[in-house]
């Protein structure tokens, strides 16, 4: 029998053995050094909970990790990652920096007899450096005691092996990273590791492993690290509900450190806590009554100022802004404004309350429509009988959704708004914060000043909107452009990044002109003139085809711009380039949108962005994109083609007020000319993506908050 045949008899015995059943499951899935679930420096084959988003920093013996994860789906989940190895002396660097993503599938869920079993490839798309894949098991076999044995293979599969296919090349090729590495996936002979881990106590958890990554590139000559056995040691103290804390021997004479903070989009960081909503008053009983439900109101050429007045107020004390207001006897039509809540349904609820309020009795039919940059983005029918039947019932907001209609404002008349409502301007000042990732030479590049924001609506639709920054303090200006990559264009449309950085004075971020309007039932336009972003000005339209009950929308967006001169001020490069795509959005069902951007780029280079991301119920969202164009991986440069991850956390979520701001960013591992694309503020589909059914029915809960 060969070594390889003993390894994997091995490994059958021990699962025969986790197969036993268990009398529970532990707590929650621990983390392990590389920010994946897993016990020290290895896999198990357990899944976080769906939708965790864990942050894992961690430190072992010169290097450094930072690693965010995120379980997609109850069976999916994946990892960007972001290593520092102090003196490695790879790639011309004395310390070396390598991104790598991971993503796991689990293949088995446990069972009474069965364990959960999941299969993984670890920096499938990087350097290499990390490279390894495996298949994982894990059982639980007595109350808060898991066992965990598995297969490894490339970095995961060198324990007892001199040179396996497969297996890390020490340094990286030149150049290498970017592309998934598939031609290496559970290549060469495998190695086993294995190890358990136990619950003490509800905060305190021991876990002991057999690692089969022998850490061939970090020791040996280069000094790093002096790898004296395969058995780590450590013990984890969850110092909160989110945040783990754990301390670990390592491989004989090492030591590490790790934090671990999960979040969970559906459980906030702070309850809730607006103001309760005002109470439906019960209107006069008709029979007893009549008077009261007259509509001889109609004709008087008081009462709709009078009304108007009383709707604003009402309003207004819920945060909102009235734009108009038509009554008829039986149906009333409320045009507002929403910048106060995070989720349209809490403000279509509370607005359903003011017209409840302060309307005559007669009214029976409520057509709420919500205003976004000037444009109606939907007719939101609600029947004033049913908010006060459904009020205070159990299954109030579901059996409301059943009677609730949606329906396109594509075709809704215009109407002058009340008095006084334009121009409307509106201002800040403030501190802020940058950051600048993943340079080889200051992996972390940081910056604060002031900016200063003006936006003013001359009329419904038409904006002018500009900010300016003044850095006061950082590093961001001793970042070294990388140089122009591609043939198409003379100047770099990206990688001159730095360059924007240097100039000393307020930077003006953008200043422009934009018109929204609505050309037809289903459509929505934009058009923008000005410094549309930080290194590019010009002219940019856009329109889109998005019906209210549809999961598919469609758009089409061309600007031509002209590269904006290093200052950031009203200077222009003799760079010009003519840019545009065409969109497709769908709507997936559960949270999840897929998108397609097909066209033609910042540096003239054509292709496509592909994306998708899951949204939910009170708009925390996170995704994934890549794109691919006719640049070929070596004009493209480090990286080999553009991708990355984005997410958005509404403020809400994380102080329980009322909000519409989100905070968020998109991590690129290497932003490179390739596939550059016009960063154009305020694009159609991202602003009125809360406003049709689908987007409605996943939050309708939040109507009677």
């Amino acid at each position: 029998m060969t070594s390889t045949d003993r390894r994997l008899a091995a490994v059958a015995l021990a699962l025969a053995v986790l197969a036993a059943p268990a009398a529970r499951a532990q707590d929650p899935v621990g983390y392990n050094l590389y920010g994946a679930p897993g016990l020290i420096d290895m896999p198990v084959g357990t899944p976080g909970a769906d939708a965790d988003f864990a942050q894992t920093l961690s430190y072992f013996d010169g290097g450094d990790k930072i690693t965010l994860s995120f379980q997609m789906l109850p069976r999916v989940s994946g990892s960007f990652r972001y290593t520092g190895v102090r003196d490695l002396n790879f790639s011309g660097f004395q310390d070396y920096y390598d991104r790598s993503f991971d993503v796991r599938f689990l293949a088995l869920k446990e069972s009474r007899w069965l364990p959960a079993v999941t299969v993984g490839l670890q920096d499938f798309a990087g350097t290499g450096l990390f490279a390894g894949e495996y298949i994982a098991a894990t059982k639980t076999v007595l109350p808060n005691l898991s066992l965990t044995l598995g297969l490894g293979w490339g970095r995961l599969g060198a324990d007892g092996s001199d040179r396996l296919p497969g297996a890390p090349t020490c340094p990286p090729p030149a150049g290498a990273g970017g592309r998934p590495n598939a031609d290496s996936w559970f290549r060469g002979s495998p190695a086993p590791f294995g190890g358990l881990s136990w619950q003490a106590t509800e905060r305190l958890r021991f876990k002991a492993e057999y690692s089969s990554d022998t850490y061939e590139c970090e020791s040996g000559s280069r000094g790093v690290f002096d790898r004296a056995s395969p058995v780590n040691f450590g013990v984890e103290w969850r110092a909160t509900q989110r945040l783990t804390l754990g301390a670990y021997s390592m491989y004989g004479n090492g030591l590490a450190l790790s934090a671990n903070v999960i979040l969970n989009p559906r459980k906030a960081l702070v309850p809730l806590a607006s103001p309760g909503p005002r109470a439906i008053p019960p209107r006069p009983d008709r029979a007893t009554n009549p008077v009261a439900w007259g509509t001889e109101w109609h004709a008087l050429p008081t009462s709709a100022p009078i009304l108007q007045e009383s709707l604003r107020g009402l309003l207004q004390a819920e945060g909102l802004i009235l734009e108009s207001l038509t009554v008829g006897p039986q149906v009333a039509e409320l045009r507002f404004r929403d910048r106060t809540f995070d989720i349209r349904a809490n403000a279509l609820g509370r607005a359903a309350r003011a017209m409840a309020i302060g309307l005559p009795a007669s009214v029976e039919t409520f057509r709420l429509v919500p205003i976004v940059d000037g444009m109606a983005a939907a007719v939101v029918t609600v029947r004033r009988s049913d908010l006060e039947r459904l009020e205070n019932d159990p299954r109030g907001a579901e059996q409301l959704w059943a009677r609730t209609e949606v329906t396109d404002a594509g075709t809704l008349p215009r109407l002058a708004p009340v008095p006084g409502r334009y121009p409307d301007f509106r201002w800040s000042f403030a501190p802020y914060f940058r950051t600048s990732y993943f340079d080889p030479s200051e992996p972390i590049r940081t910056e604060a000043g002031l900016r200063l924001r003006g936006e003013v609506e001359l009329r419904p639709g038409l904006v002018l909107a500009g900010s300016s920054r003044l850095a006061l303090a950082g590093n961001m200006d001793d970042a070294r452009p990388s140089g122009p990559v591609l043939p198409t264009s003379p100047p770099s449309v990206r990688t001159s990044w730095p360059l924007y950085e240097r100039t000393d004075g307020p930077k003006i971020e953008y200043l422009t002109a934009t018109q929204f309007f609505r050309p037809g039932r289903n459509l929505y336009g934009r058009v923008s003139v000005g410094l549309l972003e930080s290194m590019f000005a010009g002219v940019s339209g856009e329109v889109l085809w998005r019906p209210v009950d549809s999961r598919l929308a469609l758009g089409v967006e061309l600007s031509h711009v002209r590269q904006r001169d290093y200052d950031m001020r009203f200077g222009l490069l003799p760079y010009d380039v003519t840019t545009g795509h065409v969109s497709a959005y769908y709507d997936l069902g559960g949270g999840f949108l897929a998108q397609v951007d097909a066209g033609r780029y910042l540096g003239g280079d054509v292709g496509a962005t592909f994306a998708l991301d899951r949204t939910f119920a009170n708009g925390w969202s996170v995704g994934a994109f890549f794109s691919q164009t006719n640049v070929t991986a070596a004009e493209f440069g480090e990286g080999s083609f553009d991708k990355g991850i984005r997410f958005s956390i509404p403020v809400t979520w994380l102080n329980g007020q009322p909000s519409p701001t989100r905070l968020g960013t998109t991590i690129r591992p290497v932003q490179r000319d390739g596939a550059a694309r016009l960063a154009v503020r305020d694009r159609l589909y991202d602003r009125l993506r809360e406003d049709d059914q689908g987007s409605y029915a996943i939050s309708w809960g939040r109507f009677w908050r």
